[in-house]
């Protein structure tokens, strides 16, 4: 109540009421802090909680990451685990830097829990960021790298766009997210379809077993994100290429294009363009996880993430199916306490 009542009103006012702007120095304040050991470990006195499970052949200390787009560039990597995420997934980066959309980008629905963001993968690059992990090291925890593919690539060159970013950032992953269902990148959703992904996943199963084996050490798992607009019919088509390329698990689900559940006071707001998140998507992430559960029979571990804004909402999606669960919404509106709630009341419940 503490970071909802004063300090988010505060973030705001001294930001212009600009929320990539209190995105920005939010960011920012959590690196400077990552270098601060002594505050690192206050930090984990109050919101770590030890619950560990193995999933996708990783220890995670808990069952709650950190989802991306909070931290693209892998900037503050010290801070989350130190917040009480389990895990940490950065990007999505691209294999060019790029800046983004034209801004205003995001945008803050308080009164219906939810975000607006038509962000366009604004990132420093694939190669900056493995640049910035081997300088830094990777967190206490296992790292996600979701990667994706830059505007200015055409379509049909996708492939060597992953590849290049799969390349760059493999001596650093846990495992890569293959996110392909951003609504915020022209074209992206239509690698989604069966012969696009087909021969997406073909290439960087090919190339990461490659790595892999100049290693010396098993293939980084793949995960594919996938859109909460899917149809069950392109949905069941999608898993089947999945298991038929033996990706290692779905990531369900990425923001949606729909409106609903957006309160009339700020039906203004849900007018922008761009995907939304949080409270809204909460019933559809869930839809999406417990079919990906059932289609799948369980083959596929699911990170569930969409939504989450307690530790119900976290319990239902891991009663669906999910084996992970991740937040980014909730802890933008609700901050730091929320992760502590979440990996507590799962720990209680002991799944």
């Amino acid at each position: 109540m503490l970071f909802e009542k004063i300090v988010r009103p505060a973030l705001y006012r001294v930001a212009y009421h600009d929320p990539e702007l209190v995105h920005e120095r939010t960011v920012a304040a959590l690196a400077r802090l990552s270098r601060v050991s002594p505050a690192l470990k206050a930090l984990e006195k109050v919101y770590r909680t030890d619950d560990p499970v193995t999933v996708l052949g990783l220890r995670f200390p808990n069952r709650v990451g950190l989802a991306a787009g909070m931290d693209k560039n892998g900037r503050a990597l010290a801070a989350w685990p130190a917040l009480g995420f389990g895990f940490v997934e950065v990007g999505t980066v691209t294999r060019h830097a790029q800046p983004g959309n034209p801004k205003p980008r995001l945008f803050s629905l308080p009164v219906t829990d939810a975000v607006i963001n038509r962000m366009g993968f604004n990132n420093e690059g694939a190669q900056a960021l493995a640049v910035r992990l081997a300088a830094g090291g990777k967190p206490g925890v296992p790292l996600g790298i979701s990667i994706g593919k830059s505007k200015v690539t055409p379509l049909d060159e996708a492939v060597e766009d992953y590849r290049f970013s799969l390349r760059a950032l493999h001596p650093y992953a846990d495992y890569f997210a293959i996110n392909v269902s951003s609504p915020n990148t022209p074209g992206l959703r239509a690698l989604q379809d069966r012969a696009a992904l087909a021969e997406l996943l073909t290439e960087l199963r090919l190339t990461s077993g490659a790595l892999a084996e100049e290693a010396g050490r098993p293939p980084t798992p793949l995960l594919v994100k996938v859109a909460p607009d899917l149809t069950d019919e392109a949905l069941a088509e999608l898993l089947e290429v999945c298991l038929e390329h033996g990706v290692a698990g779905i990531i369900a689900t990425n923001t949606t294009l729909g409106r609903e559940g957006i309160v009339p006071a700020e039906a203004g707001l849900g007018e922008e363009a761009g995907g939304l998140s949080g409270s809204p998507l909460t019933a559809r992430a869930l839809e999406v996880v417990r079919f990906v559960h059932e289609r799948t029979e369980g083959r596929l571990p699911i990170i569930g993430v969409g939504g989450i804004l307690g530790a119900g909402d976290a319990a239902r999606m891991l009663d669906a199916g999910a084996s992970l669960v991740q937040l980014y919404t909730g802890f933008a509106l609700h901050g730091p306490g929320l992760v502590r709630r979440v990996t507590r009341g799962l720990a209680a419940r002991r799944y």
